[in-house]
């Protein structure tokens, strides 16, 4: 255990060492901060508000809408705060906290929207039996199991993490706490607690990765069929940006936690974690909801009844 104390903080270098460019750096965070803020808490407020909003659908857009607002909020404020203010240092415990948020809420991401898939699957697929299928009941427990699911694997993977002894350089080449700079940092020869936990999140994830396309196979059959042109666009363009969204999350997640590791840091790196830290968090409210015929109606009586008070 002496070993484990060697360290009592990190420096978060985040991309640049250059002051200006921290400062553009962190002007640009804040800027796609806010946008993700405003776009899920509005998602949130407006499934909260509206009762013509309750439906499955929009049960999953509301836990979704929550979940990103969480997970971006967990990496964005600390690096936003650094580079305005000319700060790199991070404490332990808060790198531990910040390593466990976002395994949680990233895990807790991909069930959630395997979730989704299964859910577009029975209302595309099976319309008939969606209301018998779909019960709330069916869609409290899924949505539980998703963000239980994340903890636990949140919760394995850092006890796994930060139980190494960290006793190299202070300074984490990325702008949070990730593990791939993380385990670059350890003297420790010997991880087997993160290699089977690493196994384990990719068995899980490979196994998100079929039920999304055992899923999608049917509806995207089930579309071609659709004789109206009106309808199949309907249907493509509730499904396909979910896809997109799915396909860059899970793509970029595997490239930096699969991939060899490297003696030099590559700015590469920084790069793909925003694809799955940030990029997903941010437009998951415009691609979902956003372009939403109802969420559109629910919006503007919303606007409405503001003006009328």
């Amino acid at each position: 255990m002496a070993n484990f104390s060697m360290v009592t903080g990190f420096l978060l270098m985040g991309f640049s060492d250059i002051w200006e460019l921290q400062v553009l750096y962190g002007m640009l965070f804040l800027l796609i901060y806010l946008v993700a803020l405003m776009g899920n808490l509005l998602i949130f407020t407006l499934i909260s508000l509206d009762e013509h909003l309750q439906s499955p659908m929009y049960f999953f857009l509301k836990n979704l809408s929550f979940l990103d607002l969480c997970f971006i909020s967990t990496t964005l404020p600390k690096s936003i705060t650094n580079s305005l203010s000319h700060s790199h240092s991070i404490s332990f415990t808060g790198c531990v906290l910040q390593f466990f948020l976002v395994i949680s809420f990233a895990a807790s991401e991909l069930f959630l929207l395997t979730m989704m898939s299964y859910d577009r699957y029975v209302a595309i697929c099976q319309p008939l039996h969606y209301e018998v299928i779909m019960i709330r009941e069916t869609c409290v427990k899924m949505a539980t199991v998703s963000w239980l699911g994340g903890g636990l694997f949140g919760t394995l993977y850092s006890a796994s993490t930060f139980i190494l002894p960290f006793c190299r350089s202070k300074e984490i080449h990325q702008f949070f706490c990730d593990f791939p700079s993380l385990f670059k940092l350890s003297c420790s020869n010997i991880h087997i607690g993160v290699d089977v936990t690493l196994a384990f999140g990719v068995t899980l994830g490979f196994l998100c990765f079929i039920s999304i396309a055992v899923s999608y196979g049917p509806i995207f059959s089930t579309v071609l069929k659709i004789p109206t042109t009106e309808g199949k666009s309907k249907a493509f363009s509730t499904c396909l940006p979910h896809l997109i969204v799915l396909i860059v999350f899970i793509t970029t997640g595997i490239t930096v936690y699969l991939k060899p590791p490297q003696k030099s840091d590559s700015v590469l790196d920084p790069l793909f974690s925003i694809f799955y830290t940030v990029v997903p968090p941010t437009l998951n409210p415009i691609i979902y909801s956003l372009r939403n015929k109802d969420i559109k109606i629910s919006l503007r009586k919303l606007i409405t009844w503001k003006h009328l008070l």
